[in-house]
């Protein structure tokens, strides 16, 4: 009889939140056609899901490429797969460039890629395969997630705003909305599963509902989550100002498990750019936002995003951009350089501002939003948080402290207590916060300080997971497997 290798494979993934979403499900496809993941660079079968928002992700896509390039000529059985939304943009021109790819799809059927990695491979010719509409809502497919305790679902596609910066809406459609209830059953399938944090994904989700004609649709979403039973935290990005309404506002803060935290895109402080970039509010709307989002939740942490140097930003402008972030005192803000985009309205518009004025005003810029960050987290210390348990500190192995985030999405390295029980990723502790820096928190033991642990769900879904991978062939009385697992009795620790 003959035996059929098991093929690896590997996603590498680029961008937002809902390329990480789309990745999940395309590794979840994968396994579901056979594939098992394999070690990064060693993989049979390697995916790219790609971003196409800033200038260097051609670079980046175009770079890895052509390291997988000797790779391909030393093993032709490699098989590549482009998708995502440079794939949507670029379609023909990745084969042309990089004639090596075997398969490149969209954004819109990313179900196809099994069945093109097999066309490829019989056919031994590249297949593109890019469609203009959603095939099937991501969100339907099977999964492979990353994390047991926490999970994307995404409750929206696509965007119909025209952000002249933005090039999504071109690859990712109009807005495509899963109806409420399909929504909850994903969540509540995932509780079950041991999840206990899941974060609602679209482009702009507080306009959730525009497709079936019910604009108070995300805030009765939201409150409708408070309703599951073990769903601890309930999180969601991006909104969109424009479209940010006081319903949403009164939902969170009167919601459970709706922590208080809120990622909102400002991208300019000056009025002026804001209506060159097409974005329908003005910063004084904006502040109103962040006003009444803290009188209704007076702790809730506040993150942003912001370009530097959009076409035709003058130093007027940019100082309209520290004077809202000063004004709003954001607990973290990504900083981005303008890059030109093919595609955008904004490629094409005069007055392109000089790299090195761009990073000047870039520079100035940080040492602002770092200082407000400091400031704001030195405002945490004494105070005592519940830290959902993650391990994902990088210093953790010297420092011997665990790691996770706060409510308000605070990252905190705490301290366990010598001779106590070990955390697991998912498990909730209770501790006090003894030291701030810009980015992260710490939390170590004093004699003032608390410190207490809530074994959850997603903890025991760790183990079970830890256990399921420690699992391997039983031998039978001759010394092979027949293809059972038993599982070793090991003593689980979770992995700093």
């Amino acid at each position: 009889m003959t035996q059929t290798m098991t093929r690896t494979y590997e996603v590498r993934t680029f961008g937002c939140q809902m390329n990480v979403h789309d990745s999940e499900r395309l590794s979840g496809l994968l396994e579901s056609a056979g594939y098992v993941e394999g070690e990064p660079g060693e993989s049979d079968v390697v995916v790219f899901n790609t971003c196409a928002v800033r200038e260097n992700a051609d670079n980046k896509l175009y770079g890895n490429l052509g390291i997988l390039f000797e790779k391909k000529q030393e093993n032709p059985d490699l098989q590549i797969a482009v998708g995502g939304c440079l794939a949507q943009k670029d379609r023909d021109i990745i084969i042309a460039k990089a004639p090596w790819v075997d398969v490149v799809f969209g954004t819109h059927n990313i179900s196809s890629l099994p069945v093109l990695l097999e066309r490829a491979r019989h056919n031994q010719e590249a297949q593109v395969e890019i469609v203009e509409a959603l095939e099937t809502f991501p969100s339907s497919l099977p999964a492979k997630r990353d994390s047991t305790f926490s999970a994307w679902v995404s409750i929206s596609v696509g965007c119909n705003n025209t952000c002249t910066f933005c090039i999504v809406p071109t690859l990712r459609g109009k807005e495509r909305d899963r109806r409420p209830e399909e929504i909850l059953d994903e969540i509540r399938a995932l509780v079950a599963d041991g999840v206990i944090e899941i974060t609602l994904l679209g482009q702009n989700v507080n306009t959730y509902g525009v497709e079936f004609g019910d604009k108070g649709a995300f805030a009765k979403l939201l409150r409708a989550c408070g309703d599951i039973a073990g769903l601890e935290r309930v999180r969601f990005t991006s909104p969109h100002p424009a479209a940010f309404t006081d319903d949403v506002i009164e939902a969170m803060a009167e919601t459970h498990n709706v922590m208080p935290q809120l990622h909102m895109p400002l991208q300019s402080g000056s009025d002026k750019v804001l209506k060159d970039m097409r974005r329908s509010y003005r910063s004084e709307k904006y502040l109103g936002i962040i006003d009444r989002v803290r009188a209704a939740m007076p702790h809730a942490s506040l993150s942003t995003d912001i370009i530097v140097g959009f076409p035709g930003e003058t130093e007027e402008d940019f100082l309209e951009t520290v004077r809202v972030v000063e004004e709003a005192r954001f607990a973290v803000t990504y900083t981005f350089q303008y890059s030109k985009r093919p595609g955008t309205p904004a490629a094409d518009l005069p007055d392109q501002v000089p790299k090195a004025v761009v990073q000047e005003r870039y520079e100035r810029l940080l040492a602002v939003v770092n200082r407000l960050a400091l400031e704001e987290n030195q405002a945490q210390i004494g105070k005592t948080v519940e830290v959902l348990v993650a391990n994902e500190g990088r210093k953790d192995d010297r420092t011997n402290r665990l790691s996770g985030r706060a409510r308000d999405f605070r990252l905190v390295h705490f301290e366990v207590p010598a001779g106590s029980e070990t955390p697991r990723p998912g498990d909730l502790v209770t501790c006090t916060i003894t030291e701030a820096a810009p980015y992260h928190l710490i939390a170590d033991l004093t004699q003032d300080s608390q410190y207490s642990l809530r074994r959850t769900i997603a903890g025991d879904a760790w183990d079970r997971a830890e256990a399921a991978s420690c699992a391997v062939p039983e031998l039978d009385a001759h010394g092979s497997s027949p293809g059972a697992k038993v599982a070793l009795n090991l003593s689980l620790k979770p992995k700093h």
